[in-house]
């Protein structure tokens, strides 16, 4: 036993070094809600439990941070982690579950009494879930490390993110009730985001006497926090006859509470989340989900892509610190954010380089008003006020010009899909978006496989069109269901463009049959990484993709003509060794339905 108080000396001696921001007890804890939380957290399962340590943090009380500590190093950790007095690591475990009830807990075993040989490892078990996951390195960290590492960590941002989504749930609803457009929904979120960064309003905004007050203050401070970040008059402009609708809405402006309620809300759900997962991805990630869920494509026109797909377009295209990215269709501008956080990650913390990103390589062009008005308030939202998006048509020449005067390399846009009240091409945009790119740039574009299938008619005209003036590198046949979560049912291909260069009669172009992403369908989360096989799937698509690889099942290469259908199904081998029992049973039955339906 001697021997193991070397070990608590090493740990009590790390920890003692941030008493000015944590909290440190041994085996008993002045907080009641931790000790009932022991009471039956026995190692030996006979009654209360005593960690070597508890940690709490000063201004964080969320997380707690407990810690086991066994002498021999042959103590650390046992085959089935089920020997709680034993082992350091099983008994660290066994406490955090129990402090899991009410905590996010950081559990810490150290085994050794040198400080030069000990054996450390972590785990984080969060609040209610009923496993841990192990995390960080092999060594201690200071106390800042760890509350960084754990707020910022995959984990922890999936419990925020999922949070998060609930509350966006409920807040729709109450927007529903009180009769806000859907069309306006997502301006007032972002709107009340934007005056809460002002800290005037921050303070005061519970002090206004009348909802009459506060909405129009609510507004003055959005155009206020705009024009500071020299927005240009005319966008101004439009900014602000796009809010104006919060001064005048019968809920907002009139009865008591309502908006301040939403304000309130807004500050410690939403900007809590945005304070602790400060990264441009993360934000990114979680303002995009949130508007779709606030709104339907029928409320605003908006088919929002997939987060996981805008990080792909970034691999596919090679996006970096020195590229100038452009967007003809922004819409809110996901494909813009993303490629700013790709951008800003290879800065490497330049502020030079990362101003230069925010004011002159980030480009786009968006016709709809309300959905501009969105366009900008997201960028501001994400630290960027000053990013060129044009308000207006993208075949217009004045836009055209105005667009290649930044010399972008990388184009990106999922194009407005053509229906019997649109009657524009895809394929058009996709020509306007490449005759904006420098020669040798690279677009990527998502359409829908009508496209690329096409062997006839005004398709097929344009098909030639781009094989005359730019290369087809790359088509890859996307999942069937990869815009459910924005209700629409098309299917979607993804090409690859290199700009102003003709197409090699003999050029070989990659077809990825790119069908299954690992995300499924939850009831309440849509389609979603659940069972994290995302990154393992991304990583095979983009190695074959690069290698120009040929993989039964997966991909192909083929010399194509404008005639030809630009899709792997059509030209892959099957690869016959992954069809199972399930797939066979799957397809009869399929077949089975299908001519009961149609034939019968």
């Amino acid at each position: 036993m001697a021997n193991e108080r070397k070990t608590e000396r090493i740990v009590r001696s790390h920890f003692e070094k941030y008493t000015d921001i944590i909290h440190i007890e041994e085996q008993i804890s002045d907080n009641p809600k931790i000790e009932k939380l022991l009471k039956l957290a026995s190692k030996k399962g006979t009654g209360k439990g005593f960690p070597e340590f508890i940690i709490t943090f000063k201004k964080y009380s969320e997380l707690i941070i407990v810690i086991e500590c066994k002498a021999d190093i042959r103590k650390h950790e046992s085959q089935n982690r089920d020997k709680y007095s034993e082992f350091a690591v099983d008994g660290a475990l066994l406490y955090a579950s129990y402090l899991s009830k009410e905590y996010d807990v950081i559990a810490i075993a150290v085994s050794g009494t040198k400080e030069s040989n000990l054996s450390i490892s972590h785990f984080l078990h969060l609040k209610e879930l009923k496993t841990s996951t192990p995390i960080f390195s092999n060594s201690l960290l200071s106390a800042e490390s760890y509350l960084d590492k754990y707020q910022t960590s995959d984990e922890k941002f999936r419990q925020d993110y999922d949070t998060l989504i609930d509350y966006s749930k409920s807040l729709n609803d109450e927007l529903e009730s009180k009769k806000v457009k859907e069309s306006q929904r997502s301006l007032l979120i972002s709107g009340a985001m934007i005056a809460l960064d002002n800290k005037v309003f921050k303070k005061s905004y519970k002090l206004h006497e009348t909802p009459k007050d506060l909405a129009d203050s609510l507004v003055e401070t959005v155009c206020t926090e705009l024009k500071n970040a020299n927005i240009q008059q005319g966008k101004l402009e439009n900014l602000r006859i796009a809010y104006s609708f919060i001064k005048t809405h019968a809920s907002l402006s009139v009865e008591p509470d309502v908006l301040l309620n939403i304000i309130d809300g807004i500050e410690n759900k939403i900007k809590k989340f945005v304070r602790t997962h400060k990264y441009y991805d993360v934000l990114s990630e979680f303002y995009v989900e949130f508007l779709r869920k606030s709104n339907s494509d029928k409320g605003l026109g908006i088919v929002l892509t997939p987060h996981h797909i805008t990080k792909l377009f970034n691999v596919l295209a090679g996006t970096n610190k020195d590229s100038v990215v452009f967007d003809n269709c922004t819409g809110t501008s996901g494909f813009l954010i993303s490629a700013m956080n790709e951008m800003i990650r290879d800065a490497d913390n330049d502020r030079a380089y990362i101003k230069s990103i925010k004011e002159k390589q980030l480009v786009g062009i968006e016709y709809q008003d309300d959905i501009f008005a969105l366009a900008c308030s997201n960028m501001f939202i994400h630290q960027d006020g000053k990013t060129n998006i044009i308000n207006g048509d993208c075949f217009k020449e004045e836009n055209i010009k105005k667009a290649k005067s930044f010399h972008p390399n990388i184009g990106f846009l999922n194009p407005p899909y053509s229906t019997k009240k649109k009657k524009i091409e895809e394929w058009l945009f996709v020509i306007n978006n490449l005759e904006c790119l420098r020669q040798g740039g690279i677009c990527v574009a998502i359409i829908p496989m009508s496209c690329v299938l096409a062997q006839k008619g005004v398709k097929l005209e344009l098909k030639k069109k781009l094989l005359k003036h730019h290369t087809l590198e790359a088509v890859f046949s996307m999942p069937d269901e990869l815009f459910f979560n924005s209700n629409v049912g098309v299917v979607t291909a993804i090409v690859v463009f290199t700009a102003h260069k003709p197409h090699p009669i003999n050029k070989e172009t990659y077809l990825g049959y790119w069908k299954d992403d690992g995300l499924v369908k939850r009831k309440t989360k849509g389609r979603s990484d659940v069972l994290k096989k995302w990154d393992d799937i991304q990583a095979k698509w983009i190695s074959s993709y690069f290698n120009r690889k040929s993989i039964p099942g997966l991909s192909v290469t083929k010399v194509l003509t404008a005639k030809d259908e630009w899709c792997a199904e059509a030209y892959m081998e099957t690869d016959y060794s992954t069809l199972t029992e399930s797939d066979f049973i799957k397809s009869l039955k399929e077949y089975i339905f299908f001519n009961e339906l149609f034939i019968k």
